[in-house]
């Protein structure tokens, strides 16, 4: 992709917007990047830009400043229904995103993951078995660093390995992973793709511009992402935690096994008592990090050990303190139904659940089914918090916390020894956080203050 000189328009001043104006000011383009948010909002980004010669449209998008360029970036954050958007799409104007972007530039070979739940610790674990391997490797995309960021020291001898969201593959064309992983597809961001259909079509396109050498891994106990493979054009194998499998990684008699191909013997990888992560999902994690990872060329040994050693991600089922024989978890990023489903699964009873953010037009009531016997009581905080008690009426008994502050507060007075108090909201936390990682860490710092008072108390008793 030829830039310098070509008049670019990004949308969306976020992490990746801010990345991708500062990459093509860098290969000669000229910049412009528009945005809803105010100057003051933006005003720690905007010295940086305009100093590097790139203009900046603040507090709204002007319809000319749309028509007058070469091409348009768009971050994730941004629809692409957005009205402006929609107005030059009728034009024939190009419109990508910055992974589509990124995707012209990076050098060497990618493994890619996409799904509902579990990117972000399947991501970081196939870095880290990599990184064991003694590979060059450069991890990011939905977390980290965004894809743009990993292009100036990626090499052709290396990986990288990239997050994927559904927003970020709205707006990809070209974007060819070596290999590809789709780890499940449950109802989620309805707000933004209008339907569970157009969700699944996002997802899929991870796989839209592979050819018949690159590699494609399923869930094959997922029904939707299982019928994926009817639409691969690269090769396809699977990881299961229910069933043997012909081709892939599935779990056998305690332990985990990769068959290559149908005809190939499978090759014990590691048993499951050796997985330090808690929850029968992330059994499901590692079985696609070692699918990807053995399609990588990483040994087995290489695998087991990277495997072992590796931590819960932050904010992903997130061990923070025990605290008068109270364990306290903070998933954050269980922003859907099926993610605060697989962390409640991970407990057996004395769960105080604290739920809530904002709606993602979600169903609540299927949580219902798995409340009874593992769930004591239900915190409800943000601006879902009605529509949760609606759905979970005569369910639980349930408690309108309001904040998190106050959710954390109650449900430590209710909590009994060998209880657990987790934060799993199966909602978005832009209602009063700037992000889910703002909300799990003002979790862990409420939960911390609490054992700083817990400690002074049994020590003045």
């Amino acid at each position: 992709m030829e830039l310098k000189g070509k008049k670019v328009l990004v949308v969306g001043l976020g992490k990746s917007g801010l990345a991708a104006a500062l990459f093509l000011r860098r290969q000669g383009a000229q910049v412009t990047v528009s945005d809803i948010r105010s100057a003051q909002k933006l005003g720690k980004d905007i010295p940086a830009l305009i100093e590097q010669g790139i203009a900046v449209e603040a507090g709204g998008h002007g319809l000319l400043t749309f028509r007058r360029q070469d091409l348009i970036v768009v971050s994730p954050g941004v629809p692409l229904s957005t009205p402006e958007l929609v107005q030059v799409q009728k034009f024939g104007l190009p419109i990508i995103g910055e992974v589509e972007l990124a995707a012209r530039f990076l050098k060497g070979r990618t493994i890619a993951i996409t799904g509902s739940n579990g990117k972000t610790t399947t991501t970081s674990l196939c870095g880290a078995i990599l990184e064991k391997a003694g590979y060059p490797v450069h991890v990011g995309g939905n977390i980290g660093l965004p894809v743009i960021g990993l292009v100036e020291d990626s090499r052709e001898d290396g990986w990288s390995v990239l997050e994927i969201s559904s927003f970020q593959l709205e707006t990809t064309e070209k974007f060819r992973p070596d290999i590809a992983v789709i780890l499940n597809i449950t109802p989620d961001h309805l707000d933004r793709h209008g339907s569970f259909a157009n969700y699944v079509a996002a997802k899929e396109r991870i796989f839209g511009a592979q050819r018949p050498d690159d590699k494609l891994v399923l869930n094959a106990d997922d029904d939707v992402t299982s019928r994926a493979a009817a639409r691969a054009p690269s090769q396809v194998f699977w990881f299961s935690r229910k069933r043997v499998i012909r081709q892939g990684a599935f779990v056998h008699e305690g332990a985990i096994l990769f068959r290559a191909s149908e005809q190939a013997k499978p090759e014990p990888i590691l048993k499951l008592d050796e997985i330090p992560l808690k929850g029968v999902h992330n059994v499901e994690n590692v079985l696609a990090a070692v699918c990807a990872s053995r399609l990588a060329g990483v040994a087995p040994e290489a695998i087991r050990a990277a495997v072992a050693s590796f931590r819960a991600v932050e904010h992903r089922l997130e061990f923070v303190a025990e605290i008068d024989g109270v364990s306290y978890y903070n998933d954050s990023k269980a922003t859907n139904v099926d993610a605060t489903i697989k962390a409640i699964e991970a407990f057996s009873s004395g769960v105080h659940l604290i739920l809530g953010g904002k709606d993602k037009d979600s169903d609540y009531r299927q949580l219902r089914p798995l409340l009874a016997g593992r769930v004591k009581a239900v915190y409800t905080i943000g601006s879902a918090a009605e529509k949760i008690s609606n759905h979970l009426d005569g369910a639980v008994p349930l408690v309108a916390a309001g904040t998190l502050d106050r959710a954390v507060s109650l449900a430590a007075e209710a909590a009994e020894e060998g209880d657990v108090v987790l934060l799993a909201p199966a909602c978005a936390s832009f209602d009063q956080f700037e992000n889910y990682e703002h909300r799990g860490q003002t979790f862990k710092s409420l939960v911390l203050a609490r054992r700083g008072v817990a400690a002074w108390q049994n020590a003045s008793a």
